[in-house]
Parts: structure tokens; sequence; C-alpha cells
């Protein structure tokens, strides 16, 4: 199974640069990275950075939100001969060591994380035969990943609440200097 760490956005809320931003010394991208890497067969970083040791998988769609990242890595997923594709966001460092091993225990064309607080549409596996389908959406002016999802049969994978939170997305200073706590 590969993974795509979401890289895109531009974090305007954190000032830029989301995945270099530094939480304990380690930049954003890393702490995730780190977390995934061990749980997957390969792992690519979608984005505009060059990361030392990864595969950069462009947006075949830029500056569409986090769905277009959805799409380009399902397109590199099948280019790489996998059939399904994890997603994760660049701002979640607290993701769980099982991560992979609970979304692979359900099964649908679509298996996202979820946590007493929400689904995490971005956490999730996808189908690669989805990508046709994604791209018409994107061209159509459609934009929310849940929305897209929901026209497709989903599973979903339960985690329970932890301190930190699994799913914790850094996107203000304020998010940040909480992480650090936990940290």
């Amino acid at each position: 199974m590969p993974a795509v760490i979401l890289a895109g956005g531009a974090g305007r809320r954190i000032g830029g640069g989301k995945p270099d931003v530094l939480l304990a010394g380690k930049p954003l991208w890393q702490h995730v990275a780190d977390r995934i890497a061990p749980q997957v067969a390969a792992l690519a970083i979608n984005g505009p950075m060059l990361l030392e040791g990864y595969p950069q998988v462009e947006d075949t769609r830029p500056g569409l939100g986090p769905l277009s990242g959805v799409l380009s890595a399902m397109l590199w997923a099948r280019e790489e001969g996998a059939t399904r594709v994890l997603t994760v966001a660049v701002d979640t460092p607290f993701l769980p060591p099982d991560l992979v091993a609970r979304l692979q225990s359900a099964s649908a064309p679509i298996v996202m994380a979820r946590t007493t607080d929400g689904t995490h549409g971005t956490t999730a596996l996808w189908d690669v035969t989805l990508a046709d389908d994604l791209e018409g959406y994107l061209e159509g002016g459609g934009r929310k990943v849940t929305a897209w999802a929901e026209t497709h049969a989903i599973a979903y994978a339960d985690f329970p609440e932890t301190a930190p939170p699994p799913f914790f997305n850094i996107n203000t200073p304020e998010d940040l200097a909480r992480a650090e706590a936990w940290v």
C-alpha cells in the first residue's frame, strides 16, 4: 500500500510553508512521514517542495484544494501498480501507529478515519479506480472532500480519542503551541 502526504496548501493561517513549520525541532512533514512510513510500502509527498528521500507527486489540477491532491495520489498509485492509496495531511503529526491496519480492516472503495469529533476526510484509503470520477467532479467545480466521497460507498474506521488527539490539525500558531505542549 502506498501513501501520499498532502502538503499542497498555502498554510496562510500559520504564516505559510506549513510542511516546514517546526514542532519540537522537527518539520511537520517529518513527523507525519515518521508515523506513516513504517506502515506502508511507499511514501510520496504531494506539494510544491522536494523532500529528500521521497518522490514528489505534483498536483494534476493545482489550486483546487485537497481533492486535487487526492486525485494526484490516486494517479500516482495507479502508475505504481497499486489498487488503493492512503492519503494523510501534512499538519497531522499525531497519526496513530495502527492507522493503516485499522483502515484496511474496513471494506469499501473509500475508507475514512473517524473519531467522536467527526470524520477526517483527508485521512483515508482510496480505490484508484475512482480517479476518473474524481477528475470529473473537480472539472465540474466540486471541491469538498466529503461531498464527493459521499457519492460512493464509504466505510469508516473508528479511532478512540487519545491525548493528543490522533487527527489534530495544526493550522494556527495557537494549534502549534498546543501541539508543542503535547510533545
